[in-house]
């Protein structure tokens, strides 16, 4: 509706109709036309001032007026509520309003009064304090500020970190203590969040801590791989807070605050020797703070989510979600990759290349630009194990596949003792057993061309150097010929005669004077 009051009030104090229509965004025309009728009816400022909108256009455009008494109120109670479920906006209500209005054969507000309306109920019935959130579309997380602590068997006390999470629309919270605030336990307290919960929202909100963003930006942050993977386990989207934005996180800035009064000091005298012991007490603080009537509205934080805002949470998965962490590895040349000293083998071909590797309790897989190229058992106990998959080795590498260590021992105890612990020595050098079935195979090979005498001899010789014998050295006896006996030296003739090549008379003192 055209502000007729005001319109008359700027042209009593002397505003031009350009100006006037500058001031309030009309035309001109607009203005002019407004002014004529004024001046028509005799309608003054004075006289205006004592009249509402409705009341001079009844006087002004009486044709307006008598179509609008005939237009249809919206059900603006009815459109609250809608309002505050996902996906629906004031345009989607506007149009079925319009359709309402059309079957009925009444005349609908345009969508300009139709808001202007339901602002005015919601000023009246302060309907607007939900519409800051809508239920079910999104959690706030963070760690809280302040810290616990629990006693171990040594008797040192150990830190324990407190994560809290809150709906913003019911405030219904969620708070678990960790002894570290690794990706791990940022992750496990999600899962057990959502099962608190009994349903997931659309939306995480997170603060832009390293565990959870690598690198924040507004526009595109960058996330944490097995924080991405799983919120899309969830069917959630992460939304970091803006960075110095702490109104992007205020319930849960809020809820930290009130948690940390309501657990972490309620906590504070008492002694915790366990870290189930702790988050027992822990909850059981948690359900008391969810349950405690707000103080200037009905309810409590649980009934709130109960009544309205759990039906509006998506459905959990099947099964919790398997924690995964993802790591960036480089297969070195020995075309394995490394975890907690544990060894993984890759697609020969991906020697150097950078891998993305998968790693969940039981499973290790590595991808290339996105697709897996290997997936192995998790191996766990002593350090140093390897699994090798055969069709992972080069071509050179494979071809001594079908041989194994007993069978390279076999061959060498048939040429002689020393060659048999110089074969053992080489397969036990190698940090993979296939590795060695190269070197193996060389040194057997070397009786061929020497003989298995000559053989034999070398490694006796490579032994008595070092326990660890190579076919470098063992092939460099054999072609050096250090292999063989050495031969008895025979005495020099010359040297055995003693002859004195001055003679005796020349070495006689003479004592005469």
């Amino acid at each position: 509706m055209t502000n007729y009051r005001e319109i008359l009030r700027l042209a009593d104090i002397g505003l031009t109709r350009t100006s006037i229509g500058a001031t309030l965004g009309y035309s001109r025309n607009t203005v002019a036309d407004v002014l004529k009728r004024a001046q028509g009816k005799e309608l003054e400022w004075c006289k205006a001032n004592r009249m509402n909108d409705e009341q001079l256009e009844s006087i002004l455009y009486p044709e307006k007026a008598a179509k609008r008494v005939n237009r249809r109120l919206p059900d603006y109670e009815k459109i609250h509520k809608d309002l505050k479920r996902r996906g629906v906006t004031f345009s989607l209500l506007w149009d079925e309003y319009c359709a309402m209005c059309a079957a009925a054969g009444e005349i609908p507000y345009g969508y300009t009064q139709f808001r202007h309306h339901y602002y005015a109920y919601a000023q009246q019935t302060k309907a607007t304090m939900h519409l800051e959130h809508k239920p079910g579309y999104e959690v706030q997380v963070d760690w809280a500020g302040a810290t616990l602590s629990i006693i171990d068997d040594t008797g040192e006390k150990l830190t324990a970190y407190l994560f809290v999470g809150a709906l913003p629309y019911s405030g219904y919270a969620y708070a678990e203590a960790f002894l570290n605030m690794k990706i791990e336990s940022w992750i496990t307290a999600h899962s057990h969040m959502f099962a608190f919960f009994e349903g997931t929202p659309r939306i995480i909100t997170p603060d832009n801590l390293k565990t959870g963003v690598i690198k924040p930006d507004y526009y595109d942050p960058n996330l944490n791989r097995s924080y991405a993977e799983m919120a899309e386990y969830y069917g959630c989207a992460i939304l970091p807070a803006r960075v110095l934005r702490p109104k992007d996180k205020a319930t849960v800035e809020g809820s930290a605050g009130k948690v940390t009064t309501w657990i972490i000091a309620a906590l504070r005298d008492r002694r915790f020797f366990n870290l189930h012991e702790l988050n027992a007490a822990v909850f059981e603080k948690l359900t008391v703070f969810n349950t405690k009537k707000f103080q200037k509205k009905g309810g409590s934080r649980l009934s709130n989510y109960q009544d309205e805002e759990k039906d509006l949470m998506q459905p959990l998965p099947t099964s919790p979600y398997t924690l995964a962490i993802w790591k960036k590895l480089t297969p070195g040349f020995n075309y394995h990759i490394s975890f907690e000293k544990n060894h993984y083998s890759v697609p020969s071909q991906y020697i150097q290349q950078e891998v993305d590797v998968r790693i969940t309790g039981t499973v290790v897989e590595a991808f290339f630009e996105g697709e897996r190229i290997c997936s192995h058992p998790r191996l766990y106990g002593k350090p140093g194990q390897y699994h090798t998959v055969t069709e992972h080795m080069p071509e050179k590498h494979r071809q001594y596949s079908e041989w194994n260590a007993e069978r390279f021992a076999k061959w060498a105890k048939s040429i002689g003792v020393h060659t048999e612990i110089a074969i053992k020595a080489i397969l036990a050098h190698h940090k993979i057993e296939q590795q060695g079935y190269r070197s193996c195979m060389g040194v057997l090979r070397l009786g061929k061309t020497y003989g298995n005498e000559r053989l034999e001899a070398a490694c006796k010789r490579a032994l008595s150097y070092t326990p660890s014998p190579t076919f470098k050295h063992i092939d460099s006896i054999l072609k050096s010929g250090n292999d063989k006996p050495v031969a008895d030296v025979i005495p020099n003739a010359f040297e055995d005669q003693h002859v004195f090549v001055r003679g005796a008379e020349y070495y006689r003192r003479d004592t005469e004077c």
